[in-house]
């Protein structure tokens, strides 16, 4: 249990992180307060983005399926976008166009894949010994 909590609490700063490179490469209408605002706003978007895409990410997989079928995959950027765009929504401050969304969603599929993979093999080398 500890160490499921541990790798959600990397992944939300994890996200927060990426939300916060995402905002500042697509410019998109975070109007620029105290850097102390700044953090804990992002820290909230990364929350609100971990909670979203832990709850209701696979509930919109399973609905989508055809159209991720039909698409070979592809649509699962559109998705990853989506919750991006919802979870935006809900942070006061922050705003993000929905084609931006769905590229910040590859950039935070991008991290989570890395790190993902790096625990892996941390977690793999761990097992070897």
């Amino acid at each position: 249990m500890k160490k499921q909590f541990l790798l959600f609490v990397l992944r939300w700063m994890l996200n927060s992180f990426g939300l916060w490179v995402a905002v500042r490469i697509f410019g998109t209408g975070y109007s620029d307060a105290e850097l102390a605002t700044s953090i804990w706003v992002f820290l909230l978007a990364g929350l609100i983005f971990s909670v979203i895409n832990t709850i209701v990410r696979p509930i919109v997989i399973i609905l989508s399926l055809p159209a991720i079928l039909i698409t070979l995959g592809l649509f699962t950027i559109i998705v990853n976008g989506l919750m991006v765009y919802l979870s935006l929504m809900l942070v006061p401050g922050l705003h993000m166009a929905f084609w931006n969304s769905v590229l910040t969603g590859i950039v935070l599929s991008l991290i989570n894949y890395i790190v993902s993979s790096a625990l892996e093999l941390q977690y793999t080398r761990q097992q070897g010994k």
